[in-house]
């Protein structure tokens, strides 16, 4: 368990949790998930407040969604974020939880957190605004896990642009429609996502008893709108993404349709020529034309001069 106390612009971390809250400031509790397990013991003890049974449930479940709940005591609100390796567009995400309470901001959040370990030394060194209240500190880890979603977008139109490529290169013969589908998974996976933590942050809202000032309400306001310009980068793409398989079916469908235009237009023309040949291929004693002495040439000449005429005739009607 790291505690700092943030008290007047300054943090101060601290070896060992104190009597009591102070009673200007407050102290923050950051605690890595599994490694503390009678961390609601020790809040208990600190500043009298139980923690509800079904809330540290709740704070150990890995599939938890974004989520608020609160009692009178405590607010409770789980924020997912993404795991460090996601920097593909395949991400994965796990769940932060915040307890907030009167000077007491407590989170349980994965040993490998990048948020908070962005955070702290910031913090630490004074590069960042420091928060006078919990909220304003759990404001700020939320905004740095939602600037990692918004840091998706990049690979995810890397991934695009290379399926448009190959999507509208007629000499390219697509075929990885699985790798499509995954990438129109993960779009609406990320949508229902940060729909989850606009519910879970407008039920805190609604119910917190913190009181919000201009600056909090901007901050939180702010909040809200970075998570909204992740979800319209999602439907954007998905829709951007919908069309473009569309586009290629139709270039797809146009193609076969010019190929088997040029075939029609083709048959067309050898077909009175076949009519033709089939005609001087009847095994009949009497056939005037065959006696002739130029009638092998003439025939020839006809359906030379037969073939060129719809020829010009076709490309006069553009059929060519």
């Amino acid at each position: 368990m790291d505690i700092l106390l943030i008290n007047h612009q300054q943090v101060t971390p601290l070896e060992s949790l104190p009597e009591h809250l102070p009673e200007s400031g407050f102290l923050w509790l950051d605690i890595i998930r599994g490694e503390e397990s009678d961390w609601p013991q020790q809040v208990e003890r600190l500043c009298g407040a139980s923690i509800h049974e079904r809330h540290v449930r709740d704070s150990q479940n890995l599939e938890h969604p974004s989520f608020y709940d609160g009692t009178q005591n405590y607010e409770m609100l789980i924020f997912r974020g993404l795991s460090p390796a996601d920097q593909t567009g395949d991400f994965q995400t796990r769940p932060t939880v915040f307890f907030v309470l009167e000077h007491l901001l407590l989170t349980i959040r994965p040993t490998d957190s990048v948020s908070v370990a962005q955070i702290k030394p910031r913090l630490l060194d004074k590069a960042v605004r420091i928060p006078r209240r919990p909220a304003g500190l759990m404001h700020l880890l939320m905004t740095y896990m939602v600037d990692r979603y918004l840091a998706l977008r990049e690979p995810l139109l890397n991934r695009y642009d290379e399926w448009r490529r190959d999507l509208l290169d007629p000499r390219h013969d697509f075929s990885d429609w699985m790798a499509v589908m995954d990438y129109t998974s993960d779009l609406r996976k990320l949508e229902r996502l940060c729909d989850e933590q606009i519910t879970a942050l407008q039920a805190w809202r609604e119910d917190t008893d913190t009181e919000f000032d201009d600056h909090l309400t901007v901050r939180f306001n702010d909040l809200v709108e970075h998570i909204q310009r992740v979800i319209k980068f999602a439907e954007d793409q998905k829709n951007e993404t919908e069309a473009l398989v569309q586009l290629h079916f139709s270039a797809v469908a146009h193609r076969t349709n010019e190929i088997v235009r040029v075939l029609t237009v083709l048959s067309a023309i050898f077909l009175p020529l076949t009519f033709i040949a089939g005609i001087f291929g009847m095994n009949f004693e009497n056939m005037p034309e065959l006696q002739l002495e130029y009638a092998y040439f003439f025939t020839l000449g006809g359906m030379a001069t037969l073939a060129v005429v719809l020829l010009i005739l076709f490309k006069f009607k553009k059929w060519l």
